[in-house]
C-alpha cells in the first residue's frame, strides 16, 4: 500500500483518504491507466521518502492520513462508477478530503457527482494538456475526453479553471465558451500565475499536463507543457480551500524510469500540505 515517508495510517477516523481506481476502459488511444494507482503507491513508498511537504507541513504528524484501497473496477462501466461515486461520498459523509489515485480521466465525472451533493457550490481546478469537453468521442459520451463537458451540463461545478491546455480543437473551444470555462492554455501561461476560488475547491491533476521531459508516463504525450516546478509553485500559491484531488492518466508501461509516478507522489503531496495547511491555520 501507500507510505507517503510513514505518513499512512490504520485508523477509522481520518482527515485525509486515498482511493485507487484502477481502471482505463474508457481510454480512446492506450490502455495501460488501470495501473496507475499501484505504480503510484509503489513510488511514495520506501526510505527516500519523506512527510514533509516543502511548506512545512508534516503529514505523519499534522494529519492522519489513511489508504482506504481500491475501487472494484471488474464490473460494467456504470457499476464501475456508481463503485467510484460511493467510495468518495462515504469519505465525505466523515468530512474528510478525498484523493483519488487513477485511472483514466473518465473517472473525475463520478467523482464529482459525489463531490456536488457534498457541497452546495464547487469549483474546479483542472491541469491538462487537453480541454476533456468533447460532447462525445467515436459516440462515447463517458470516454475520457468528455468528462468536464458532463460535469458542466450536470451543474456540478459553479466555475472550472483549466491549466496547460495545448491541444483544444475548434469544438472543444465552443464547448468551453458555452459553460463559461477559463482556459490557460500553454501558449499564454506565465510564471508567477496566481488563482483565487470563493467556492470550495477540487483539484483534478492529468499528469499529460506536464511536460513529456517530466511526465512521459502517459498515453497521450503532447510537448510544450508544464514543468513540474511550475505546477507546483502554481498549487503553492492557490488561494482556495481544497476539498479533494484526483491525480489521473498515469500510464507506467510508457515510463520504465519512474519520473511519472514519482511527480504524482509529488503532486499529491504537495496538495495534500495545501488541504492540511488550511485546516492548521483555522486551529491556530
Amino acid at each position: 500500500m501507500t507510505d507517503f515517508g510513514g505518513a499512512i495510517k490504520r485508523s477509522p477516523s481520518y482527515e485525509l483518504a486515498i482511493i485507487g481506481v484502477p481502471f482505463d476502459e474508457k481510454s480512446s488511444y492506450l490502455r495501460g491507466a488501470a495501473a496507475g494507482p499501484a505504480a503510484i503507491r509503489a513510488s511514495s513508498t520506501g526510505r527516500a521518502r519523506n512527510p514533509e511537504t516543502e511548506l512545512g507541513v508534516d503529514l505523519e504528524h499534522d494529519t492522519v492520513m489513511v489508504d482506504l484501497g481500491d475501487v472494484d473496477t471488474s464490473g460494467d462501466v456504470d457499476r464501475t462508477f456508481h463503485g467510484i461515486e460511493t467510495a468518495v461520498a462515504a469519505v465525505l459523509k466523515k468530512r474528510a478530503v478525498p484523493i483519488i489515485l487513477g485511472g483514466d480521466h473518465s473517472i473525475s465525472y463520478p467523482i464529482l457527482r459525489a463531490m456536488a451533493k457534498a457541497y452546495r457550490a464547487l469549483d474546479i481546478l483542472h491541469f491538462d494538456a487537453h480541454p476533456d469537453l468533447y460532447e462525445d468521442l467515436y459516440g462515447d459520451r463517458l470516454s475520457h475526453a468528455c468528462p468536464f463537458a458532463r460535469i458542466m451540463e450536470d451543474g456540478l461545478a459553479q466555475s472550472l479553471v483549466q491549466v496547460g491546455v495545448r491541444a483544444a480543437t475548434a469544438n472543444q473551444r465552443a464547448n468551453a465558451r458555452r459553460h463559461g470555462v477559463r482556459m490557460v492554455e500553454m501558449k499564454d501561461f506565465r510564471d508567477g500565475l496566481t488563482l483565487s476560488f470563493k467556492n470550495p475547491l477540487y483539484i483534478s491533476f492529468d499528469l499529460d499536463s506536464l511536460d513529456p521531459a517530466f511526465a512521459p508516463g502517459v498515453s497521450h504525450q503532447e510537448a510544450g507543457g508544464l514543468t513540474t516546478r511550475q505546477a507546483i509553485d502554481l498549487i503553492h500559491s492557490l488561494k482556495a480551500r481544497i476539498v479533494g484531488l484526483d491525480v489521473v492518466e498515469l500510464n507506467p508501461s510508457r515510463d520504465p524510469s519512474g519520473i511519472t509516478a514519482s511527480a504524482a507522489v509529488k503532486i499529491v503531496k504537495e496538495v495534500a500540505g495545501m488541504m492540511i495547511k488550511g485546516h492548521l491555520s483555522k486551529r491556530a
